[in-house]
């Protein structure tokens, strides 16, 4: 086996703790068929010196910005409130210097929560589309106008520069990593492993502030359990509302309170998952797939495949056999 893939992780000072810790849990999380680690993560800071984190506590690194001229992932944690990049949108010289020659050679380069400020502080999200936290959205925008920024979504896979929004998503973004460089079964036994759902779209809501639904109201948690066991079948609204006992009214408001997205949406998603877990596991053929994941015809998994992802299914099998 090849030296375990190095993902270098930034801290500031003001740095999120939980920013700093998301990427050990899950990256030390995947694994092999034999136990062994696919990642190791590493944190440091400018000098290798201690920084103040946001809980008020110090952090002491084992290394200096030169792991950032190694690692094959570059990873910029959050920054909390009294952090000079939140106010100024400036980063230390030699911390520029060391990100973009990280992303000029080829080193994935990422971010979780407010690290967004920090990636586009070194211009290395110029003229892209990213994302942040919604909190911190206005603020972005006006120290960073020469970016595409979308504060509505979990995060933003642009190819070899990735960022989330708040916390949560940093775990999402880390996953889907893990997903994209060995497979659908490593990232789901790291989920396992870590406790959190396997699979989050990039594209789903950010949990942004929300009027709170009456408590009087029922969760539909139970219809969306029930839907992800008969994905193969037709799914009514009608009938996913009748499953809580909920007016279809009802229901689609609080589906959309409790999940961000449509029901209609949500089933979309889930199928498409369920098609990525069937082409990367299984043989069979592309319309069985199709079928059990609820899609019906092979023409109606390739559209929304194509539209989801990007890729037609037979070409999605083929890279993610190749990639776990």
């Amino acid at each position: 086996m090849n030296r375990p893939h190095l993902v270098a992780v930034l801290a500031l000072d003001e740095a999120v703790t939980f920013d700093l810790g998301t990427p050990t849990q899950v990256f030390h999380a995947a694994r092999d068929e034999q136990e062994r680690r696919l990642y190791q993560v590493r944190i440091c800071t400018p000098g290798g010196r201690p920084v103040r984190t946001s809980a008020r506590f110090t952090v002491t690194p084992d290394h200096g910005l030169e792991l950032l001229a190694e690692a094959d992932t570059v990873i910029a944690s959050g920054v909390s409130y009294g952090a000079s990049v939140l106010a100024d949108g400036t980063v230390e010289q030699s911390v520029r210097e060391a990100l973009r020659s990280a992303a000029h050679r080829g080193a994935r380069v990422m971010s979780i929560c407010t690290g967004a400020f920090v990636l586009a502080a070194a211009g290395l999200l110029d003229g892209r589309r990213a994302t942040t936290h919604w909190a911190h959205a206005d603020n972005f925008r006006r120290l960073f106008p020469d970016v595409d920024l979308d504060p509505d979504v979990l995060f933003v896979d642009e190819g070899g520069i990735l960022t989330s929004a708040g916390v949560g998503a940093g775990v999402d973004l880390c996953l889907h990593v893990v997903r994209g460089d060995h497979g659908s079964g490593v990232a789901n036994m790291a989920a396992r492993r870590c406790v959190v759902p396997p699979w989050r779209p990039g594209g789903q809501s950010q949990f942004i502030v929300r009027p709170v639904p009456e408590v009087t109201d029922t969760s539909t948690a139970a219809a969306r359990a029930w839907a992800l066991e008969h994905l193969h079948e037709p799914l009514e609204l009608r009938a996913l509302a009748a499953h809580v006992r909920m007016s279809v009214r009802t229901f689609t408001r609080r589906f959309r309170e409790e999940t961000g997205v449509s029901p209609g949406k949500w089933i979309t998603q889930q199928r498409v998952e369920r098609a990525r877990h069937l082409l990367e596991t299984t043989d069979l053929v592309i319309d069985q797939v199709a079928r059990h994941s609820g899609f019906g015809t092979s023409a109606a998994l390739r559209l929304q495949m194509s539209a989801t992802l990007g890729v037609a299914p037979s070409v999605y099998r083929t890279t993610f056999r190749s990639a776990g």
